[in-house]
């Protein structure tokens, strides 16, 4: 087993505006490693994105957070977008409508990579072409509203992964994605964590894409831990009858990837 990136004890996550006070996430245990990637799933409201956002930082100000997150694989909390890239569910949200993409991508390389304009453009460059987008030239000078969703998304995670990061947390990317390019994005994270020996946290409530890319699954209900295994053992031999409901509800659709993933465990 690789080595301990972040050890999470007693993590809970509320929101002080809510009254009675709710927990969005309810004294977490959990040991994230180098290079793996975990997926955590659960139905909407499980707690998945409020994790995610406690582990880079990015709760709102209303958040309470309570609990202790130790940062072994770094010594000290990473540092968004050197040590941490993170990837929201809307990239046209997240991404400035009034800057190229050009300057979005290299604004990272520039920033943390200490390059000069000149190279950090090139970085960008060569990250469109990595995340498969088609001209990457003329798509260095177009802004994000004359991009479809996917080639977004895309970008997003060109952005996200500008300065080498070590940790990569991908938030609900593929949910408003056709089948199709929901796909072409798991895939694509799978070769770039792969190449870059980069942590993936994939957070999703697709299991299916869960079993494709992940080495180990998180199962998260009403802000607590359900169970967490390799995906193997998590898909075939689900502790929790929670787990099995998750399963159940994908089968139903006929998920092939998913069947297949049960069987022969994560592709």
């Amino acid at each position: 087993m690789n080595k301990i990136l972040a050890s999470v004890r007693s993590l809970s996550v509320s929101y002080q505006e809510d009254s009675p006070q709710s927990f969005a996430l309810k004294g977490l245990d959990l040991d994230i490693f180098t290079g793996e990637k975990l997926a955590i799933i659960g139905e909407s409201g499980s707690g998945k994105s409020s994790f995610a956002r406690a582990l880079a930082g990015l709760l709102p100000d209303e958040a309470r957070l309570e609990g202790k997150i130790d940062w072994l694989g770094f010594g000290q909390a990473p540092l968004g977008g050197r040590d941490l890239g993170y990837v929201f569910q809307d990239p046209g949200a997240s991404l400035n409508p009034v800057l190229t993409i050009g300057e979005q991508v290299a604004e990272g390389a520039r920033r943390h990579l200490g390059l000069s304009r000149a190279a950090s453009v090139a970085r960008a460059l060569e990250l469109l072409h990595r995340v498969k987008i088609p001209q990457p030239e003329r798509i260095l000078k177009a802004f994000p509203h004359q991009m479809s969703g996917g080639q977004r998304q895309r970008v997003a995670i060109a952005a996200a992964i500008a300065a080498r990061p070590k940790l990569l947390i991908a938030d609900e990317v593929t949910s408003a994605l056709d089948m199709v390019v929901q796909a072409e994005i798991v895939a694509l994270l799978q070769q770039l964590v792969t190449e870059e020996g980069m942590t993936l946290l994939f957070i999703t409530h697709d299991i299916a894409l869960a079993a494709q890319l992940a080495d180990r699954i998180l199962v998260l209900k009403e802000g607590q831990r359900v169970e967490v295994g390799l995906s193997g053992a998590v898909l075939s031999r689900p502790a929790s009858e929670y787990t099995r409901m998750l399963i159940a509800s994908h089968l139903d659709f006929g998920s092939e990837v998913l069947v297949s993933s049960v069987i022969d465990g994560p592709l």
